[in-house]
């Protein structure tokens, strides 16, 4: 009996140690986010039912970082993936909350609307952030297991580059400079910042080294199966968070491509590096 309290005592300090890092990792990969006026102004403006995408779109996202690379060390498997995630958007939400009303962006009459708007935006961040702590509090601490990321198959390792790609591309979208930059641009720009983003995102890529990878002799190996489906994921994902954030709407094809290369090149970054940020 002795020993079974011993040890049940050592797990839940290990999960609160756990817990304090996952609201580390909100702040961390949420403070962008939580001190940019287009994030407030967006959270009051956006429809109720283009947030409610957002949320929905991101449950999947949140169970699939829970899975390879939750906060909690010491838990695996679906169940404890699934606790993760509900546990993580909590701590998105209340770091959100405490964030925001510190730094005084909640206003005393604004309506709950508003306030909901602004609390959601910023909570699912939150929670990519505390999904993630493990990788970016552990302090690189080689022997306690941070995620399962290493066992990922094929399809997997495409869901990680779409999480790497919002990991740095969530941080952006919101701003006018990613409409003003696509603004500025010539169509030779856009054709060499796509070039661009792709070599640097198979040079990456290429010397992260995928699972698999070894499987690919020569670097046009590489290319083709992780690189060309990443950055596709990576376009995808940028048309996705400027639909969100309002980005797309009154701009034709042409803009919204554009926009989509502009985002789409810390979307390569991030996703070329996944395996170092999720």
């Amino acid at each position: 009996m002795i020993v079974s309290l011993a040890f049940d005592r050592a797990r839940e300090t290990a999960y609160a140690r756990d817990l304090a890092r996952a609201f580390g990792g909100a702040l961390l990969f949420g403070l962008p986010l939580l001190m940019t006026m287009e994030m407030w102004w967006l959270g009051f403006v956006l429809e109720p039912w283009r947030l409610a995408v957002f949320l929905l779109a991101a449950l999947p996202l949140l169970f699939g970082l829970a899975f390879y690379a939750g906060f909690s060390a010491s838990h695996r498997g679906i169940g404890h993936a699934l606790l993760d995630t509900l546990v993580a958007l909590a701590v998105g939400f209340l770091t959100a909350a405490a964030a925001l009303t510190l730094i005084g962006v909640f206003e005393p009459a604004a309506p709950p609307r508003q306030i909901t708007g602004q609390l959601l935006l910023q909570a699912v961040a939150g929670a990519m952030g505390a999904l993630l702590a493990g990788r970016q509090l552990s302090g690189g601490n080689g022997d306690e297991d941070v995620g399962d990321e290493d066992e990922a198959s094929y399809p997997g390792e495409l869901f990680l580059m779409v999480a790497g790609a919002l990991f740095l591309a969530l941080n952006m979208a919101p701003t006018e400079e990613m409409i003003l930059i696509a603004y500025r641009m010539s169509a030779g720009h856009v054709v060499a910042l796509m070039a661009v983003s792709l070599i640097l995102m198979h040079a990456l890529v290429y010397s992260v080294g995928f699972p698999g990878q070894e499987a690919h002799d020569r670097p046009l190996g590489a290319f083709a199966h992780y690189t060309l489906p990443g950055y596709a994921l990576v376009l995808l994902v940028s048309l996705y968070v400027l639909w969100v954030f309002g980005r797309t709407d009154g701009h034709g094809l042409a803009e919204t491509v554009d926009a989509m290369v502009v985002l789409g090149f810390p979307g390569a970054i991030g996703a070329a590096a996944a395996r170092l940020l999720v």
